[in-house]
């Protein structure tokens, strides 16, 4: 009786497995890193710039084209603000 409840189990492990696709399927393909120093490559002050870029970039899944302006590509990434209220992503 046990066997046969193991084999049943087994084989429903092994039907379930073949309908879950992997983990890493679920990977964000957007990157940070390369469109946040594509951003920050002509800032005056680089560290802080891709510091904030990549919170903004994090949260908004979005970084606007260019080294300055475009916000209105990416609303979330614009209408960010600091404590002052002021914008917070570059």
């Amino acid at each position: 009786m046990k066997l046969l409840f193991a084999t049943l189990l087994f084989c429903c492990l092994l039907l379930s497995s073949c309908f879950l696709e992997p983990a890493i399927a679920y990977e964000d393909p957007f990157d940070c890193s390369k469109k946040c120093s594509d951003r920050c490559s002509v800032a005056g002050v680089r560290d802080r710039c891709l510091k904030y870029c990549g919170i903004c970039c994090t949260e908004c899944k979005c970084v606007p084209s260019g080294t300055y302006g475009n916000k209105h590509e990416c609303p979330c990434y614009r209408d960010k603000l600091n404590k002052k209220g002021k914008p917070k992503c570059p």
